[in-house]
């Protein structure tokens, strides 16, 4: 039964929401998923979506799937763009990745309006001004 599965802990990997660039009328955000581990993760899989309340009604993103493949230690990857316009909703991203043949899962919650100017943080790896959500050492 459930109790008899070991207990997968995900440590040293986050996901970011960054600031890659911006003009005066535009800001570009991309969520970004880090590899702080000195071990290569495999065969990643993310999935995202959106949810919420907007205007008074409630509204669901798509959910979209991204394979990422392998990711090596001490680096980032781009896993989607995102548009300021989903920032007023919770935004979900569901990791799942392989380490030495073991599956590891999680999922990271940024909540309605935390990705805002006053969250900003230098995100690590990346070396660029974002939100940053998971553990890193």
């Amino acid at each position: 039964m459930k109790k008899d599965l070991p207990e997968n802990i995900v440590e040293d990997i986050s996901v970011a929401v960054v600031l890659e660039g911006e003009t005066p009328d535009v800001k570009n955000w991309i969520v970004y998923l880090i590899n702080d581990k000195n071990v290569q993760l495999n065969n990643v899989l993310v999935s995202s979506k959106g949810y919420g309340e907007k205007n008074g009604k409630q509204v669901k993103t798509t959910t979209l799937s991204h394979f990422i493949g392998d990711v090596e230690g001490k680096t980032s990857t781009k896993i989607e763009a995102i548009d300021e316009e989903v920032f007023g909703l919770t935004n979900e991203y569901w990791l799942s990745y392989y380490i030495n043949g073991t599956i590891y899962d999680k999922k990271y919650i940024f909540l309605p309006e935390s990705i805002v100017d006053e969250n900003l943080s230098k995100v690590p790896i990346v070396n660029k001004p974002g939100v940053l959500i998971g553990g890193m050492n």
